[in-house]
């Protein structure tokens, strides 16, 4: 605990994780197995660069083995530590239980600023850190699998990927030693808009329940929502240009480092995103109000607010001038305990992380089952499901010819419906399938019994019931 009273990123997820399991009868032993991360291992690795040796810090936490393999990204920052590690594999292990992907909890990190190096180098450092993750087993298809996190993408995981078959010659399932790869290398379409396109599905799914969306006094469906991003990286640029682009909202706010844009008429996420990568920030960006306390921007007026970034931004500092009814945790953490226990005392509705963006794992699972079989999704069936389609078209052309002008197809349904579903559609009609049955399991605790009032507590009750099945299935 700090010395204001806030606790820290670690100490949030426990006691989220106390105040669910208070409420559930679960003998002591397995409620503190269940809680404690399992182990963490941490690494000082030596690369020569620019001509003079530098030495890495990074970690490996396993947060559970309930189901292994464990799952979960590596993150490239200057200030990751072991606390906030082991509290994000922890966090790993509740996501994974409530969408019912069968992994444990795990995540990794490396003490570096990805800005400060080389393209070259930076394939130097992390060959080096997955060469002694790899040698110790923790990285394996079958133990414990990576995927891209906050500083990392594409290419840290096909590097990754690499170095593993390098050292596994003979293992014909290498690639599924790490997930988020590009397509090209193993893995798959939609991969990189999961997440956002995970909290897409889960405020549909969320709005589709006129008493959830009235919790939260709003009304209506999501066209016309005012959405607040902070944080225009990977997950929260998707999440906005779906919601704006797909379902009518207007992104009226956008917080980045160097401070916030706000236009009441909403933005071009598109316009936004490569303004940002020319200029390195928001600042100066045309038709829009610049606000230099760039955090400031997220008390403002809204319907729903994205916190798309960083752990800690909505803390017991600002939690009161939050405004926004709905705020859905894109982000890892991003609302302290303590400042959720304000919110939820004003009635402010909050999708939680565990569930908000667990659409980048789901996917994750789904290139892993896609590694392991070695064959891509829609391969085998697509064209038949083409030809049963055609049989029906051909019998409606038929029917159409025989009526004439008294009844005709709409002009693109035979393209639509003679399309048979690729690697894409299959991916996301699979994580839209995901997000909504773990919404509405977290949805049927939160609205049956007297003694859960917010999502949160439902879904790591959801999530904490599923491990503790898993183990007393072990024998534990």
């Amino acid at each position: 605990m700090s010395s204001t009273g806030e606790p820290s990123f670690r100490q949030s997820v426990d006691l989220m994780f106390n105040r669910a399991a208070a409420l559930m009868d679960l003998p002591a032993g397995l409620e503190e197995k269940i809680r404690v991360c399992n182990a963490t291992y941490t690494v000082r690795f030596g690369v020569r660069l620019r001509g003079e040796i530098r030495t890495f810090t990074g970690y490996r936490s396993v947060h559970s083995e309930h189901f292994e393999p464990a799952k979960g990204g590596i993150r490239y920052a200057p200030n990751v530590h072991q606390d906030e590690v082991e509290a994000l594999a922890a966090l790993m292990t509740y996501k994974c239980a409530l969408v019912e992907a069968p992994f444990g909890g795990s995540k990794g990190g490396l003490c570096i600023d990805p800005r400060q190096f080389e393209e070259h180098e930076l394939e130097q450092i992390t060959r080096r850190f997955a060469y002694e993750l790899i040698k110790r087993d923790m990285i394996n298809p079958a133990q414990n699998v990576p995927a891209p996190d906050m500083g990392t993408g594409e290419k840290e995981m096909s590097i990754i990927a690499d170095q593993f078959a390098r050292m596994n010659t003979t293992d014909i399932n290498a690639k599924a030693c790490v997930t988020g790869k590009p397509p090209h290398a193993g893995g798959i379409q939609g991969r990189v808009e999961a997440t956002g396109r995970g909290v897409q599905y889960g405020l549909q799914e969320f709005f589709r329940h006129p008493d959830d969306v009235a919790s939260a006094n709003l009304s209506g469906k999501l066209d016309g929502k005012r959405v607040i991003v902070q944080g225009l990286g990977n997950v929260g640029y998707h999440a906005a240009k779906f919601l704006s682009t797909e379902d009518g909202c207007k992104v009226t706010h956008i917080i980045e480092r160097d401070g916030a844009i706000a236009n009441a008429s909403g933005f071009d996420i598109d316009s936004v995103r490569d303004y940002i990568a020319e200029h390195g920030g928001v600042k100066g960006y045309p038709d829009a109000e610049f606000i230099e306390d760039g955090l400031r921007a997220l008390e403002a007026e809204c319907d729903i607010l994205i916190p798309a970034a960083i752990e800690g931004v909505i803390n017991m500092h600002n939690a009161q001038a939050i405004k926004a009814p709905l705020i859905i945790e894109a982000a890892n953490g991003p609302v302290t305990a303590g400042a959720d226990d304000i919110l939820r005392n004003r009635g402010t509705v909050i999708i939680p992380d565990l569930y908000a963006n667990a659409g980048g794992v789901t996917v994750s699972y789904f290139e892993w089952v896609k590694n392991l079989s070695h064959i891509r999704f829609g391969r085998m069936q697509r064209r038949q499901e083409e030809a049963r389609h055609q049989l029906i078209v051909d019998e409606l052309q038929r029917l159409d010819e025989h009526l004439g002008d008294a009844w005709s197809m709409t002009p693109d349904f035979k393209q639509k419906y003679l399309r048979g579903a690729g690697e894409l559609e299959l991916v996301r009609s699979g994580l839209d399938d995901t997000m909504r049955i773990a919404y509405q399991s977290m949805r049927e605790v939160w609205r049956t019994r007297n003694d859960v009032h917010d999502l949160r507590t439902a879904g790591f009750m959801v999530a904490i019931g599923r491990v503790a099945s898993s183990y007393r299935a072990k024998g534990l």
